[in-house]
């Protein structure tokens, strides 16, 4: 009875442990079958995601500048120049504008030296985000912000109120473009909308 009993308990555990140790052909077909599935789906979801941040982050970088320069031209109480892409639209702004070059988005303002002379001085780098499949539609806008922290169009009399920027990409399919808009000089909103960038 023991015998029989013992010989049983063997067979258990080799039956059970002894070649159940690793997967079958079956069980690692099926596991990779589930994990193809999950990255079908997931790579597409997860680039979209991705692009879809780097189109908000680069028109969010955009505003905060657009801020920075507001404050900084009433701090100062004077002229702060935000930089347009196009160095021919920062030259309109003789006193500022040549020290823009075509650095995006940079922020340029006059600063008092010890001899009392005035010169332009870049404030603020310009925008990093900017770059690969995020693209700029058209160029940006440069604004001169003036003491009260109004913006105006380079040479216009009355407060700016259009598209700042416009900020796209051609590799989603949708929802791939930020617009940055500004109304009575001061007021900045982002706006989205489906149309190709170039």
């Amino acid at each position: 009875m023991r015998m029989v009993s013992a010989l049983r308990r063997n067979a258990w555990i080799s039956g059970r442990y002894g070649r159940g140790r690793g997967f079958t052909l079956v069980e690692l077909m099926i596991t990779l079958a589930v994990a193809v599935v999950l990255v079908t789906i997931a790579v597409p979801s997860f680039r979209k995601m991705t692009l879809t941040n780097r189109l908000s982050t680069a028109a969010d970088e955009v505003v905060v500048a657009l801020r920075t320069a507001r404050m900084e031209a009433i701090k100062r109480n004077s002229s702060v120049l935000f930089c347009s892409d196009s160095a021919s639209d920062n030259t309109t702004e003789t006193t500022l504008g040549a020290t823009c070059g075509t650095s995006a988005g940079a922020l340029v303002g006059l600063t008092t030296q010890t001899d009392g002379k005035r010169v332009a001085e870049k404030l603020r780098d310009g925008l990093p985000g900017i770059t690969g499949p995020v693209q700029l539609k058209g160029n940006i806008k440069a604004l001169r912000f003036n003491a009260q922290g109004l913006a105006y169009a380079l040479g216009a009399a009355a407060p700016y109120a259009d598209t700042v920027v416009d900020i796209c990409t051609d590799a989603l399919g949708t929802d791939n473009h930020r617009v940055v808009r500004m109304t009575a000089g001061s007021t900045l909103d982002i706006t989205t909308k489906t149309e190709t960038c170039s």
